[in-house]
C-alpha cells in the first residue's frame, strides 16, 4: 500500500474463507480492503457467540480451544481501533488438528460451557446455555 493517511484498521473474515482479511480506513479516500488469500492447508474454526443471559454480541465472552497439543485462547472485544470495530467472531488457526477435543466458552455472566469433539473448518454459532445452533463450513482447504 502507498503511504498515506490512516485512520483506523478492522480485521476479520469478510469473505467468510477462514482467513482474516483487513479494512484500513484512508483519511479523504474510500477504505482499503486487503484480502488474505492465503492457502495453507492448516486447519481454521471461527465462533460466532449469541448471549441470552449476558449481553447479545457476548462481549467479554472467553473461548478456550484444546486441538492436539494446542491450547489457545480469545476473547470477544467491543472496539478495536481508532474509529473501527473488529469482527466479532473469533478465529482459531488449528495447524494439522482436524478437531478440537474441547472447547470451553466462559460468558460474561461468569457460567461455563464446554464442548468436546468438535469438527474444525466451520463456522460455529453458539448460543449461550443452548450450545451449537448453526455451523457453516468453510471452503475446502487445497
Amino acid at each position: 500500500m502507498p503511504p498515506q493517511s490512516r485512520r483506523g484498521a478492522a480485521f476479520g473474515d469478510i469473505n467468510n474463507d477462514g482467513n482474516v482479511d483487513i479494512v484500513v480506513l484512508n483519511a479523504g479516500a474510500p477504505p482499503s480492503l486487503l484480502m488474505n488469500r492465503n492457502s495453507s492447508s492448516n486447519h481454521r474454526v471461527l465462533f460466532k457467540l449469541i448471549g441470552t443471559k449476558s449481553n447479545k454480541a457476548a462481549i467479554g465472552a472467553r473461548v478456550t480451544v484444546k486441538a492436539g497439543t494446542l491450547v489457545q485462547f480469545d476473547e470477544v472485544r467491543g472496539g478495536a481501533s481508532y474509529i473501527s470495530q473488529n469482527d466479532l467472531r473469533l478465529h482459531f488457526g488449528l495447524a494439522a488438528n482436524d478437531k478440537m477435543q474441547e472447547v470451553s466458552i466462559r460468558w460474561p455472566n461468569g457460567e461455563t460451557e464446554v464442548l468436546h469433539n468438535v469438527a474444525a473448518d466451520f463456522i460455529y454459532t453458539i448460543v449461550e446455555g443452548g450450545g451449537i445452533r448453526q455451523k457453516m463450513a468453510l471452503p475446502a482447504l487445497p
